[in-house]
């Protein structure tokens, strides 16, 4: 029998769905793949949280611009009085527009983007939080594999 001459070795292999190296079809084989099967689930879960906590990230870091953007125009909204004249774009055209509107126009922003940030930042956190207990749960899945794997090059 060529399964004889191979090694016995226990196999980590999540993609192929081999559970042993010259495993056969007993129970402990079956078991050993239903916790493969668990720990690929596991490991796609997890991938998400990774996936949405990036994707928080990149528009936390967006936000974080164009607060500033708006920080800026405050400032120079701030330097001027009520003679000086504000234009606002719109579509192709400049359209004039009182002082104090626009101050009060930023403002309004800048409290839409503040709140904005604390929004993701909180989501941020919750991915965090939720990805390190994927983490954990994958981790002990591991071993339960790993276990599952010895027992059967063992028995085997």
């Amino acid at each position: 029998d060529a399964r004889a001459l191979l090694p016995r070795l226990p196999v980590l292999s999540l993609s192929t769905g081999a559970a042993f190296a010259g495993g056969g079809g007993d129970r402990q084989g079956a078991m050993a793949e239903g916790l493969q099967k668990k720990l690929q689930a596991e490991l796609e879960k997890y991938q998400q949280l990774q996936k949405d906590l990036s994707k928080c990230m990149t528009s936390r870091q967006k936000l974080e611009a164009q607060l500033t953007e708006n920080n800026i125009v405050k400032e120079e909204l701030d330097l001027l009085d009520s003679s000086n004249s504000v234009y606002k774009l719109i579509g192709p055209v400049l359209v004039k527009q009182d002082t104090e509107e626009a101050k009060a126009t930023v403002g309004k922003r800048l409290d839409y983007i503040t709140g904005e940030i604390k929004r993701y930042e909180t989501q941020m956190q919750e991915y965090e939080k939720k990805s390190e207990q994927q983490r954990e749960s994958l981790a002990r899945l591991q071993q339960e594999f790993q276990k599952a794997q010895a027992k059967g090059a063992v028995k085997a």
